[in-house]
């Protein structure tokens, strides 16, 4: 049995990146190989040079919504806080809620817009538990359209303790993103820009895009002691077959199937349960831990993680657990940024 405690480690406070750069290649690249064990110092616009024309990046297309939501209480005017999470068929969204003091079923929240005007109002329907309720919008107009008036940038706590600046509109999101429904970024995609794509592909890396979108649960320690009484949280997720085609075509003939992020590994790896890849669409909760055996993934592009995180115990399932904790190790005395908007690693 492997214990949580064995993901933990001690991370300055000042390395959390609290901005994103100015460019979004210039992040640095701890670029780690797992047959010779050796470490080096990069940067991610130098992808074109360390990738070869063989090798195959896959990407997550999902597109962040304004996820975030402020109102106040209807009854009496506090401070209301929730951050949206799905929606249902009977047109409830479900909601991660807080607030002040207890709150009812049935009780009304007028939402603000971006500039704290009085918008729509929200109806509690239900409370499910954990904080999280059933609401129904008071509006006729569709989910998206509601959020991109009332939501805001739903930035993780480490990052300004969530609140938004201007620039994160855009830079907390993917250059490709094109599905809407994650509630947090696929960040080790932040890094891309266009013109590092457009040279990419230029040098003839294959390119290909799966979609998942990235839930809450992504960002919550596990908060169990041992890793096999973990429930992992279910994300929407899906490969198509002119993706699996090329994946497929990529290792038969010897390349590399580079994962940008664990998103992407998370959903190759759901569609090649069955020890073969395969189109998939649906529902994963595959928690990736020892042992694991990966039919995929054969490189893996992501940044660092939270401890005690299931992205962490993926990232040390893929890289080998005694060099991970060395590259880690390594990426704190060299001072790399870390979490959503901070410096990457690739693992070759």
């Amino acid at each position: 049995m492997t214990s949580i405690e064995q993901y933990d480690y001690r991370l300055p406070k000042e390395l959390i990146a609290q901005e994103p750069l100015e460019k979004r290649a210039d992040a640095r690249l701890l670029v780690v190989d797992r047959k010779s064990g050796q470490i080096e110092h990069r940067y991610i616009r130098d992808l074109p040079e360390i990738l070869q024309p063989t090798d195959h990046l896959v990407l997550n297309n999902t597109k962040v919504v304004p996820a975030r939501l402020v109102g106040r209480r209807t009854l009496t005017g506090g401070r209301w806080q929730g951050l949206y999470l799905e929606s249902d068929i009977n047109g409830h969204w479900l909601v991660l809620a807080k607030t002040r003091g207890k709150i009812a079923p049935g009780e009304m929240v007028t939402l603000e817009n971006r500039e704290t005007k009085e918008d729509i109002s929200l109806r509690l329907v239900a409370s499910l538990g954990a904080g999280m309720w059933a609401v129904e919008p008071e509006s006729s107009e569709s989910t998206l359209e509601i959020l991109e008036r009332v939501g805001r940038v739903p930035l993780p706590h480490y990052i300004r303790e969530g609140e938004m600046m201007p620039d994160d509109w855009k830079r907390y999101q993917t250059v490709f993103a094109e599905q809407p429904g994650a509630v947090a970024a696929p960040t080790a995609g932040l890094h891309f820009s266009t013109e590092l794509l457009k040279k990419l592909t230029a040098k003839d890396l294959l390119v290909d895009y799966v979609t998942l979108h990235v839930g809450i649960g992504t960002f919550r320690p596990v908060s169990v002691d041992q890793l096999d009484e973990h429930v992992m949280h279910k994300e929407w997720g899906e490969i198509r077959e002119e993706a699996v085609e090329r994946i497929l075509a990529t290792k038969a003939a010897g390349g590399r199937n580079i994962a940008v992020g664990t998103t992407v590994a998370r959903v190759m790896e759901t569609a090649a349960r069955s020890g073969e890849l395969q189109p998939w669409r649906g529902q994963t909760d595959l928690f990736i831990r020892p042992p694991f055996e990966f039919h995929a993934v054969d490189a893996l592009l992501t940044n660092f993680h939270l401890p005690k995180s299931t992205l962490l115990i993926l990232v040390r399932t893929f890289g080998g657990d005694e060099l991970m904790r060395e590259a880690y190790a390594e990426a704190i005395r060299e001072e790399y940024r870390f979490y959503s908007y901070g410096d990457a690693m690739l693992i070759l």
